[in-house]
């Protein structure tokens, strides 16, 4: 993520059912990356709040997949993703160049992945046009689509992004976004302000450049969050409500 400057008792239960069974359905590929020796102590302590696992398995992460991670920010599901596809698999380490321009910070963590994880091939290009092999079995990335529609970047940037995803993604591949909410209905008013994004607009972008949505997560709904803090903001800062989406290539 790039900072701003250029019901009833009955769902409640469901939902709480629902997190379990995800919980417990972690395959053995990805709960043996969760304790990857690559992974650091800050990144483990991480994984209570962010479900790591139980979002890769959500995604269908498998061993010998070939995957793109995209804005790894510190590369916290960039290490993950190299024990979940395993040695025979490959994971592509996407930092955009606009990002490393922002802060130098974002270039030093994609060497710090480059030198310390496994077949992560760290790739630096912009945005626009995106530098992505094809037959992608995945594309996620979390907490940064909203991101592609900041001033600084030009008008169609979120849109073109998603074209070249699908074109990259092979049929059957699939589109993994995590981010911030919204208000509902609130487009994206709140990108720039409060670096969140109306789920139903990121939906409604995605579908457009020809991928169906297959399953949304409640994961990491937090139904205290008013939507309405800026996500940096302390008082909620690791705490905002976040919707998954799993969108897939027809084919």
């Amino acid at each position: 993520m790039i900072r701003k400057s250029f019901a009833p008792v009955v769902v409640l239960l469901a939902l709480a059912s629902g997190a379990g069974m995800a919980q417990a359905q972690v395959p053995a590929n990805i709960t043996a990356a969760l304790s990857s020796p690559v992974r650091p102590a800050a990144d483990t302590a991480r994984d209570a709040a962010r479900k790591p696992g139980e979002i890769l398995a959500f995604a269908g992460v498998k061993p010998g997949d070939t995957v793109v991670d995209f804005i790894i920010g510190g590369g916290y599901f960039t290490r993950i993703l190299s024990g979940a596809v395993g040695e025979k698999g490959v994971v592509y380490a996407y930092q955009p160049a606009q990002f490393i321009q922002y802060s130098a910070k974002y270039g030093e963590d994609l060497k710090a992945v480059a030198a310390t994880v496994p077949n992560a091939r760290p790739l630096d290009g912009t945005l626009l046009p995106l530098d992505l092999p094809d037959n992608l079995d995945l594309v996620m990335t979390v907490q940064n689509y909203h991101d592609l529609h900041l001033k600084p970047f030009p008008t169609g940037t979120a849109a073109g992004v998603n074209a070249e995803v699908f074109k990259s993604l092979k049929p059957g591949g699939v589109f993994l976004i995590v981010d911030h909410a919204a208000v509902a209905g609130s487009g994206l008013s709140a990108v720039d302000s409060l670096h969140r994004i109306d789920v139903a607009a990121v939906r409604a972008e995605v579908e457009a450049a020809g991928f169906k949505l297959e399953s949304e997560s409640p994961l990491l709904r937090d139904a205290a969050d008013t939507h309405t803090i800026n996500v940096f903001d302390p008082a909620i800062r690791g705490k905002t409500d976040q919707f998954i989406l799993k969108f897939r290539k027809p084919g």
